[in-house]
């Protein structure tokens, strides 16, 4: 008997591994086929009572769709069907991000964002910003919200991040379409809060003389729309430097690959008049910098749908999912338009005056009053909800820092900030109708650039912006610091209105070029204010090269421009480099003569991929950096993460290079016998960090350095999932301060070039492709040409997909 239930389990015992194996391939295979139902419809009929007609949604081979309707309205619940399949996870984090509800999905670690966005009551505000929609505009944007909605029902499964997180995904609202333009304001506007923080920190601690030298409102790299540069003579350096400025000793050698790209902001485009094009029609062009991740941020599609007047048109460019479904940029046939951020000053922290003899008051440059307070849940994950007392002024919601209290005073907040006025762009037939409708707009304040089909150009800023009319003839920047609560200089009080955008139309040259610097030199700038414009040299060279295309420039030489990876900045601090590295600095120091000849034999004037030299000079640069502002920096990092001297000016190069061509001795940092020291210091740190891995001098390539790292966000939670869910890791050409901005994770993300009504000659890529899921065949379609730099056609291939909505 005994024997026998040994021979039993002896069979058991040896089935068990292929029985555990079958059960794994079984979960494998179950996994597999659930990812697949998460996969959007491509073909078929679906039905839909709100439709007033057929619509058809025809993908090409990449997945982009053109979308053709009777009407608008119809093609609006079109769009939100294809964003609800394929982009709602994407949607999802962009409202919780603006709402400050990203903690619900994410558990603790999102608590201190949470916090920080839902200071501004987002939400809240959106339901006031809906009753202020026009009976079409709702309607517009409900019929969008009923497209999103039946599309995730559509979904054989929800959408794979919410299979892996185990969460259920909340239907759409109207509201939520609003919070993901909120969203971007966070996005194009978030540092402003932390640079009034860095710049008041250093406000307090320099004299007026000081101030001036280390904060200059201008640069010799400037290139304004309306003047070659800013007439402007930089200050004095001081005869003496702050207390802070020697107050330790050098800042320890550490990794400073994270400071690479903190100055990498913003986008370039430009437009070409038709007295500059073969075809007499405008050229504009459209390359936007932000946060690389899967998916793209951008969903490209083609509009195709009849008028008012029955002109049948077509519009064609990127949406962003979860917004309202209009052309973000693009094209409409007689008008093409195009988006960089601004930079203007949108946000003023107020300081705020407290007194026992006003109890839970305080003081405003109106004088004091009560706040309202707003008790806030935040739902937690795995944890039980967080509470957050919201005390709002007259100005805006009230921050703490540094012991101070501020009301935060800014665009957003206003009821007017956001808006469908888009729409009005989208339908533009003339350059002055949609220079109007931009400033119009309701979106965070860009740089728009326009050119028609009768060759006209234009440059205004569209969105919102503050109206700074007590500023008019003054110095701009005195509210680029915190405000005193007795109002001596005073904040906005409302918005500007659109007439009174500053605006310009066919300047001489025929071009307009804006690369997120300083736009006006002169009338307008006051109005404009500085946010934190960056350096100019990207705007610069951009400028130069678009200039050099000529009389009769084309689509795709127009396209390339924004390739340009010339170190025109950088050349400036390999000469400075090497002129430190002569016979008495190599003598004994071997590595210091490698990276001499590496300056030199490994530079070939490019930011390019296998370039020594330029990773050495850039390296050496924010090296020196470290030198002379760490310190200052963990001291305002106190105040917010992001308040640094970087985030206080991007002219912090400018002031190291006068300080290294003067070489003052009051403002040699303490432990250093002279500036020469400094310099080679800085160089010695340099090759320390890019050896520090065991990595040869030799081998310490840009392209090591500029990796790509595009991955989708659960990567950062789960990173074994990156070989499924990342894009290659891909070496990039380009950096800051040149057109063709790349970081790991920071840069293009996406390129158009289009004369209107000559769409078939349009030219794009973008990274990552239409899809962020791993199954789908349009999952990292066209990637690869963006790392190239290839153009790809603008408008949709022939079809390969065709999803019919009747009815």
């Amino acid at each position: 008997m005994r024997s026998g239930r040994k021979r039993g389990w002896t069979v058991w015992a040896r089935r068990l591994p292929a029985l555990l194996i079958g059960l794994a391939a079984l979960a494998l295979l179950g996994g597999w086929l659930t990812l697949r139902a998460s996969l959007p419809v491509l073909e078929g009929r679906r039905h839909s009572p709100l439709l007033a007609a057929s619509v058809t949604v025809a993908r090409d081979a990449d997945g982009v769709p053109a979308i053709s309707g009777a009407n608008r309205l119809d093609l609006a619940y079109a769009t939100g069907f294809v964003h609800g399949q394929e982009r709602f996870f994407q949607m999802d984090l962009l409202r919780r991000s603006a709402a400050g509800e990203l903690a619900e999905l994410f558990g603790p670690k999102a608590l201190p964002l949470d916090r920080a966005h839902r200071l501004h009551r987002f939400r809240a505000r959106a339901q006031v910003a809906l009753q202020r929609l026009s009976p079409q505009e709702r309607g517009f944007i409900e019929r969008y919200v009923a497209g999103v909605n039946d599309g995730l029902d559509a979904l054989g499964a929800r959408p794979f991040e919410y299979l892996l997180s185990g969460a259920a995904p909340r239907r759409w609202s109207a509201a939520d379409s609003l919070l993901v333009i909120w969203a971007m304001y966070f996005d194009l506007q978030g540092n402003q809060e932390p640079r009034e923080l860095a710049r008041g920190w250093l406000m307090d601690k320099l004299d007026a003389d000081q101030r001036a030298f280390l904060l200059p409102s201008s640069s010799r790299w400037d290139a304004p729309l309306d003047a070659p540069g800013i007439a402007q003579a930089p200050a004095p350096i001081p005869a003496s430097a702050p207390a802070w400025w020697t107050g330790g000793a050098a800042a320890p050698a550490r990794q400073v690959a994270g400071i690479g790209f903190t100055d990498a902001v913003g986008s370039n485009n430009y437009a070409l008049a038709g007295t500059r094009t073969a075809s007499g029609a405008a050229i504009v062009s459209d390359d936007m910098h932000l946060g690389l991740q899967l998916p793209n941020i951008w969903y490209r599609l083609a509009l195709h749908y009849p008028d008012a007047q029955g002109r049948q048109r077509r519009v064609v460019g990127v949406t962003l999912p979860g917004a309202p479904p209009t052309v973000i940029v693009g094209s409409n046939g007689d008008l093409a338009w195009a988006f960089t951020n601004s930079y203007a000053d949108t946000l003023d922290l107020v300081r705020l005056q407290e007194d026992p003899a006003h109890p839970g008051q305080v003081r405003t440059p109106s004088g004091w009053e009560t706040p309202a307070e707003h008790a806030e849940t935040i739902l937690v994950k795995g944890q039980p909800a967080q509470r957050l007392l919201v005390r709002e002024t007259s100005l805006g919601p009230i921050r703490d820092a540094g012991g101070a209290r501020y009301a935060v005073h800014w665009v957003a907040h206003d009821p007017a900030a956001v808006n469908l006025h888009h729409l009005r762009l989208e339908r533009a037939a003339t350059l002055e109708e949609g220079l109007a409708a931009a400033a119009d707009d309701g979106i965070p304040a860009q740089n728009i650039v326009l050119g028609d089909t009768r060759g006209n150009i234009g440059w205004t800023v569209a969105g919102a912006l503050p109206d700074r009319a007590a500023l008019r003839g003054q110095d701009s920047g005195a509210v680029s610091f915190p405000l005193a609560y007795d109002g001596g200089a005073p904040t906005w009080n409302g918005l500007l209105a659109p007439a009174a955008h500053p605006h310009l139309i066919n300047p001489p040259g025929g071009q307009l070029v804006t690369a997120n610097s300083r736009q006006l030199a002169g009338a307008g700038a006051e109005l404009l204010g500085d946010a934190g414009f960056d350096l100019g040299a990207r705007a610069r060279q951009l400028g130069e090269r678009v200039r050099s295309l000529g009389a009769r420039a084309d689509v795709a030489a127009a396209f390339r421009a924004c390739l340009d990876d010339r170190a025109l900045y950088v050349d400036g601090w390999r000469t400075r480099a090497l002129g430190v590295l002569d016979e008495a600095a190599l003598a004994g120091h071997p590595q210091r003569a490698a990276f001499r000849r590496l300056l030199l034999a490994g530079w070939d004037g490019h930011a390019s991929v296998g370039s020594v030299g330029y990773r050495l000079a850039q390296q050496w640069r924010w090296s020196l950096h470290d030198v002379l502002f760490a310190g200052a920096n963990a001291q305002m990092g106190a105040l917010d993460p992001k308040a640094s001297m970087l985030a206080a000016t991007s002219r912090w190069g400018d002031v190291v290079e006068r300080l290294l061509d003067a070489r003052p001795p009051a403002w040699l940092p303490r432990g250093y016998r002279d500036w020469r020291a400094v310099e080679l210091a800085a160089i010695d740190r340099t090759i320390a960090e890019l050896t520090a891995d065991g990595t040869p001098l030799a081998q310490a390539t840009w392209g090591r350095r500029n990796t790509a790292a595009i991955a989708h966000p659960f990567t950062m939670a789960l990173p074994f999932l990156t070989r499924w869910l990342g894009a290659p890791p891909d070496q990039l050409p380009g950096d800051a301060n040149m057109p063709r901005v790349a970081g790991p994770k920071f840069g293009q993300s996406e390129r158009m070039t289009v004369s209107p009504g000559r769409e078939e000659e349009g030219l794009f890529d973008m990274p990552g492709g239409q899809s962020g899921h791993p199954l789908s065949p349009f999952f990292l379609r066209g990637h690869e040409a963006w790392v190239k730099g290839e153009a790809r056609p603008l408008l949709p291939g022939a079809a390969q997909y065709t999803l019919v909505f009747t009815k």
